[in-house]
């Protein structure tokens, strides 16, 4: 006699459905399988139990002491495996007490964070956020052990670790920032002009991408003095403010920048490329329902975003 652990699925799905209609035909349709089919099953899962497990009496078929002790332990496997293979819980992010933890650049910080927190509070009240740094830990490791649930705002140019899920997000024009005293530039600069200014640079904290803007000067024959190298937008922008050097960084920070600095914008040369930032997370919980919200709502953001900034319209601070 086999153990009921060798059975398939298919046999514990037919125990089941006998037991509750104690009627080969009936059986058959609710599984819809032919009749001969399910008296086929029914004759393995005799041989098997060494049971009739039915027999027809007065009062229709019904079932022996050995089917009604196995009853409950077919009804609990199906269930659990049912369970198991259910669809993951919808995202009801007005319920939901999520914390998520994001690693993002200081532009999606400074620029996009405040007002997207404030639009996700007014219709999810309990979710909340953690900032963390994007380091090359994060893509590495952060990511794969759930510590980190996505990366935001990271150039879509960056070179990645195997496992990890890049979206595009959004473009932001690049423009170069000036101090106000600064009389050797003026509103706009061509590429020449522009590599033999002094400047000040971001340093990528992930450490995984060459600057886009000396790749492109090398490719016309270019290179660039850079003075300073900062962790952070405010840093550069006060370096750029009592120094002839320039920086080059998403228009949104800079117009920020011009409004709390003695700086001013000056349009870079065409050549730069524009800065296309991605969403990132691990490959392993793409699938998650919160995560996918989390996705679309920052896509959603990110258009409503760059619309407003087109149409010259405020966005709050």
């Amino acid at each position: 006699m086999r153990s009921l652990r060798h059975f398939d699925l298919n046999l514990l799905l037919v125990f089941e459905a006998l037991m509750r209609e104690r009627h080969v035909t009936r059986a058959a349709e609710k599984l819809h399988l032919s009749q001969p089919a399910l008296s086929h099953a029914l004759k393995r899962l005799r041989e098997a139990l060494d049971d009739p497990l039915l027999v027809c009496t007065e009062n229709g078929m019904q079932p022996t002491p050995r089917s009604l002790a196995l009853l409950p332990v077919v009804q609990q496997a199906l269930g659990q495996l049912r369970e198991g293979l259910a669809p993951p819980a919808m995202f009801l992010p007005a319920n939901s007490k999520r914390r998520f933890t994001l690693a993002t650049t200081d532009y999606f910080e400074e620029v996009m964070y405040p007002p997207f927190l404030s639009q996700l509070l007014a219709y999810a009240p309990g979710i909340s956020f953690s900032i963390e740094l994007i380091t090359p830990d994060v893509l590495s490791e952060g990511l794969e052990q759930r510590q980190i649930d996505m990366v935001v705002g990271l150039d879509s140019q960056s070179e990645l670790p195997s496992g990890v899920v890049q979206t595009p997000w959004m473009d932001e024009e690049l423009v170069c920032l000036a101090a106000t005293h600064n009389g050797r530039v003026g509103d706009g600069l061509d590429i020449a002009q522009f590599a033999q200014e002094l400047h000040v640079e971001l340093a990528d904290i992930s450490g995984l991408r060459p600057s886009n803007i000396d790749s492109c000067l090398v490719q016309h024959g270019l290179t660039r003095r850079v003075i300073s190298k900062n962790l952070n937008y405010i840093a550069a922008a006060q370096v750029v403010a009592l120094t002839e050097a320039i920086m080059t960084l998403p228009r949104q920070m800079a117009e920020r920048f011009a409004t709390m600095l003695p700086v001013r914008l000056v349009e870079p040369p065409k050549e730069l490329p524009t800065l296309k930032m991605t969403l990132i997370q691990h490959g392993l919980f793409a699938n998650d329902p919160a995560l996918i919200w989390l996705t679309q709502s920052l896509i959603e953001f990110a258009d409503t975003f760059q619309q407003q900034a087109s149409s010259g319209e405020r966005r709050p601070a």
